[in-house]
């Protein structure tokens, strides 16, 4: 295990001792833990989370609309 001394503003200080007492953790070093890990995970696979589940399965239901040529059928013409 790796040991750090850091130095936080007051806010991050708030933060983690919210954390701390919202998880029952004993220190702080947990929090941060605890805060990286759901880090981790929020970016690595937001493709697993219920919101984005629940969407493509609210898309997957929609009715699908056949396009012969997108260029005829979503061209600006503006030009």
């Amino acid at each position: 295990m790796v040991q750090a001394l850091i130095t936080l503003d007051n806010n991050t200080n708030r933060v983690l001792n919210i954390v701390k007492a919202q998880f029952g953790f004993k220190d702080k070093a947990q929090a941060i833990q605890h805060i990286v890990s759901e880090y981790i995970d929020y970016k690595n696979e937001p493709e697993l989370q219920p919101d984005f589940i629940k969407k493509m399965q609210k898309i997957k239901k929609q009715k699908s609309i056949k396009v012969d040529s997108f260029e005829k059928r979503y061209a600006s013409n503006n030009f």
